[in-house]
Formats: C-alpha cells, structure tokens, sequence
C-alpha cells in the first residue's frame, strides 16, 4: 500500500470548516435553550445533521485515496495497515478526551464536596461515566447498539461509528470498482436506508447510540457511491465543464440546503431527509475543486478551520460542561444587574458566541500538541514495525 496518494481536494478539506461549529450551537441549544430568532434557531437546531455530511465525506476521501489500492487490502498485511493509519487518526484525540473528562469528573465532584452543592456531573444531562461505558469507549464500540445512553465524550459516538465503517471499509471498496453503475446503485441503496430510518424513527435522522451504525452505513454509502461516479467522471476523457457549470451547481445545491433548514420547520422530525438530501449533494459537487463554492472554501479561513475540524468537534463536550459549571458556581445569578441589564439578557447571545470561540481556540491546540503529534508518532511505529517485518520475512 506505498502507492502514491491522489492529491487533495482542497474544497472538500474546508468544507469540513463550518459543520462542527454549528454542532457546538446546536449542543448548546439542547442543553441551555434556543435563541429565540428563526433565521438562528433553525440552523442550530438541525446541526446534528451535518453528520450526515461527514459520513458521507469519509466515504468518499476514503475511496479517493484507496480506490487505485482496493486490490491490496484483502490481503492480510495491507487491510492492517489501513486500520492503523484510521487508528492513529481517530483513536489519541479520542483517549485524550476521555481521560480530560475524567479529570473533569474528579475535578468538579471534589469542588462540590468541598463547597456544599451538587456537581454537574450528579445532576440531569451530563455524559454517563461508569467504568462499562469506559471500556468500550476504550476500544470504540460504544455505539454499537450496546447501550442506552451516551457516554464520556457523547459525541465519540460519530468515532465509534467511523472505527465500524473502517472496519468494513474493503467492502465498501469493493463495491466502488464497480464504477457509473455499482455508484448510482450505492448512493440510491445509502439514501434508501437513510429514509428508512427517518421513517421509522421517533427522532428523524437524530441516531446516535442506538442505530447510529444504520445511519453511518447509509450515508457512508452516499459518499463511496458519489467517489465512484467521481472518478469515472475525471478518467474519462472528455472536456471538462466549464467553471461556470460548477459554480451553478454548487450554488443551486446550497440553495436548497438552505431552503430546506428554513422551510421544513423544527429538527427531529421525518422532514429530516429534506435538509440530508442537499447535505450529502454537496461533496459531489465540490469534488472538482471548481467553481465559487469551491473556490470560496479553499482559501485560509475554511481550510484552517477544516484541519481543526475533528479536534474542535471531539473537544467540544469538555467545554460544554465547563460552561455549566460555570453558570452554576462563576457567572453571576441569571437575575443579577450586570451594565444596567439583566444577567441573563446580556449574555443571552455572548454565551454561545463564546463557547465556538473557545471551541475553536481549543480545537486548534489540540490539533497542534495531540491530534498531529500522536498520529504523526503512531504512523512511523506503524512504518518501523512494517519494514522490521518485511526484514525478518
């Protein structure tokens, strides 16, 4: 597997900028209350379906990369060193989360002890910690359909989802080769199930610990279904569209994203599929790194906010609770005078403002001191022990 990799998409990288923002509102949201302003509410209320979006991106990355490789890993050695490499991207962010959590835990509890009131941790809504859920966060199968309930860092349940989709990824591969036709066969088959589940679902599309395997499967399928129809496109030899063919594209498939988010009223409902269906369009679309969406998305702002994007997503229930903790023990009293404005009134919107800027700034830290470090690190262990194997064969 040492082939050379296709370059990278740039549009699709800063995609991937503003989706983990809009899941910090609208975790914000749940927990604290909308804003009460609809062109806001309706956007932070259906963020828990850009996960739909990042299934379906992985897929198609995925493939883009391995696709010309897709020979190699049914054999034994190469499918192991795809594992490590998806390991070494997902799992030091997700240990370093848990294990910051836990000091959190430690941390709050003691101060709550010692301060006579109760801690976040012991009241309603705040991630389950017990040494089971551990364990199989530990390994990343939380989500497996094992339990009830979200657990640590909840939101690693889109990490145990993704650990599934590797695992099976050769597959998904498989069916790829196939190219125009196997590809529109994946993307009906991964939005057929993706309607499925709507239906059938008390919660529209919002699946997590229980059927969020389904849900990764169906949308994973839309994006390896959209990199076959992809790469049949850019090895055919014919002329490519002109530049304005793409900007037309992209512009009327963000147009109906946004219809959809404004007209098809409040989240969790079976209307969900309405705002996924121009999501998931939206990597094809983008694929060709043209066009002004496109080009929009590949200058410094987007792709810099792209490279943080899994660390600001995976850090952002450390600060989530932190902020209630604050507002239990730091902030003033929701009624207290602040400027001559009720507490509550005057950090009504500074709060989730904040909370994204803090997001963000963490994010970046951590992909600068864990998330690069550690993957870095673990893929020249993994490039050691391969070539002390091919040594010793």
């Amino acid at each position: 597997m040492s082939r050379e990799k296709p370059a990278e998409i740039l549009a699709l990288s800063g995609a991937r900028a503003i989706p983990p923002l809009i899941l910090v509102l609208f975790h914000f949201c749940e927990g604290h209350g909308y804003r009460g302003a609809k062109w806001f509410d309706l956007i932070a209320a259906k963020g828990y379906l850009w996960v739909e979006f990042f299934f379906a991106l992985s897929g198609f990355i995925l493939v883009h990369v391995y696709l010309s490789r897709a020979s190699d890993m049914w054999r034994g050695r190469a499918y192991l060193q795809f594992l490590q490499a998806r390991l070494a991207r997902l799992h030091p962010l997700h240990l370093f989360m848990m294990i910051a959590i836990l000091g959190q835990l430690v941390v709050f509890r003691a101060l709550a002890e010692a301060g006579g009131y109760i801690s976040i941790f012991d009241q309603p809504y705040h991630p389950i910690l017990t040494w089971q859920t551990f364990i199989a966060n530990l390994f990343l199968v939380q989500a497996w359909n094992l339990f009830n309930f979200l657990s640590w860092n909840g939101v690693a349940w889109f990490v145990s989802v993704e650990f599934l989709l590797c695992l099976i990824f050769p597959l998904y591969l498989l069916i790829a080769r196939g190219r125009v036709v196997a590809g529109i066969a994946t993307i009906i088959g991964g939005i057929a199930g993706l309607v499925a589940l709507d239906l059938t679902s008390k919660h529209g599309l919002d699946l997590t610990f229980h059927n969020g395997i389904w849900r990764g499967m169906s949308a994973f399928a839309v994006g390896v279904g959209s990199a076959s129809l992809y790469r049949a496109a850019s090895t055919s030899g014919g002329q490519p569209l002109p530049e304005i063919a793409h900007s037309i594209a992209q512009v009327a498939v963000v147009a109906a994203l946004l219809y959809a988010i404004w007209t098809t009223g409040w989240s969790h409902t079976h209307r969900d599929i309405y705002t996924v269906l121009p999501m998931l369009g939206l990597v094809p679309v983008l694929a060709f790194d043209r066009g002004l969406v496109a080009n929009l998305l590949k200058t410094r702002v987007p792709t810099k906010l792209g490279e943080w994007s899994y660390a600001i997503y995976m850090g952002q229930t450390f600060w989530l609770q932190f902020f209630r903790f604050a507002e239990q023990r730091i902030f003033p009293a929701p009624n207290s005078i602040v400027l001559g404005m009720r507490w509550l009134d005057l950090f009504w919107w500074i709060e989730p403002i904040l909370l994204v800027a803090v997001c963000i700034g963490w994010g970046a830290l951590l992909a600068a001191v864990v998330e690069r470090p550690a993957s870095d690190f673990l893929r020249r262990l993994a490039a050691r022990q391969g070539v002390q194997h091919a040594a010793s064969a």
